[in-house]
């Protein structure tokens, strides 16, 4: 069963360039995809194609010019609880202790205080922080910090996880065991996740299916399907390896032609592929 549905979806917004000029960027165009409940999907792409600009329409921050979108049949048109964001910058409230960011969510639904507090601890447990549940997050590491965006993200008990390039400014060790508590957590939970990354390794690390766009406007090219256990995943296998150079071949398509289209011209229909087992063993 669909989770998310996106059909057609078209997003441009004006840029203010000063001297009273103006000028319009068209940002995505006929994006189409489906999530399924319980799917891990990640969205790659050239830099600039709209990757973070379509996760803040799905999250309903921005809005969209056309097109449908639909979250369990319902239309999006707002921020709402049924989505958890996770942003690049951590965005956790100073002010705050660790306890009081992941309870925030659940102060908004009016949950009693000791129902917030199970919760919290629920989630600080399941990103092993719970021992930091009172300190304040600029005694925090950069991995910590996110850690807690997540628990916060996921205490409201969303229907859907939305992820902005998270562990994209993290150094490379923190980051491949965010990567690995992530790929722990959803297999635990089975909660729907679409997560925003340029790195092309950590798609197919994570992924069920991966979506690469096209450069501006960003377009579905391919949906990839990621056949990988998650020993392949760990040891970093030679069949990760060749779902990484096909990634890295399609995007430098991107890069290098832009597809060649001109304004008006409609995109090529997206390809719903895995790889053959020829393919795998060749």
């Amino acid at each position: 069963m669909s989770k998310l549905v996106v059909k057609n979806l078209d997003k441009s917004y004006v840029i203010n360039e000063g001297f009273g000029k103006r000028s319009r960027v068209h940002a995505l165009r006929n994006l189409t995809l489906e999530v399924s409940e319980g799917e891990l999907v990640t969205v790659i792409g050239p830099s600039g194609c709209g990757k973070s600009t379509f996760l803040m329409v799905v999250a309903g921050i921005h809005p969209f010019d056309s097109g449908t979108l639909l979250l369990d049949g319902k239309p999006v048109n707002e921020p709402g609880l049924d989505r958890g964001v996770v942003f690049q910058d951590f965005a956790l409230f100073a002010w705050m202790t660790v306890r009081d960011n992941v309870k925030f969510g659940l102060s908004m639904k009016g949950l009693p205080k000791e129902e917030q507090d199970r919760i919290a601890e629920h989630y600080l447990r399941l990103v092993n922080l719970l021992e930091f549940a009172d300190v304040f997050p600029h005694r925090l590491s950069g991995g910590m910090k996110q850690r807690v965006g997540i628990a916060r993200a996921m205490a409201t008990e969303p229907e859907i996880l939305l992820m902005d390039e998270p562990f994209g400014s993290l150094d490379a060790q923190t980051r491949k065991s965010l990567q690995v508590q992530l790929l722990d957590i959803w297999r635990e939970t089975k909660k729907t996740i679409v997560f925003i990354t340029h790195s092309v390794r950590e798609a197919v690390f994570l992924s069920q299916r991966v979506v690469v766009l096209s450069s501006r406007p960003g377009c579905v090219v391919e949906t990839i399907s990621i056949d990988l256990s998650y020993e392949d995943r760990i040891s970093l296998s030679d069949s990760l390896m060749k779902y990484e150079r096909h990634l890295e071949n399609l995007i430098e398509q991107q890069i290098e032609d832009d597809f060649g289209m001109q304004p008006g011209v409609m995109p090529p229909e997206p390809k719903q592929s895995g790889f053959s087992e020829k393919e795998l063993l060749e």
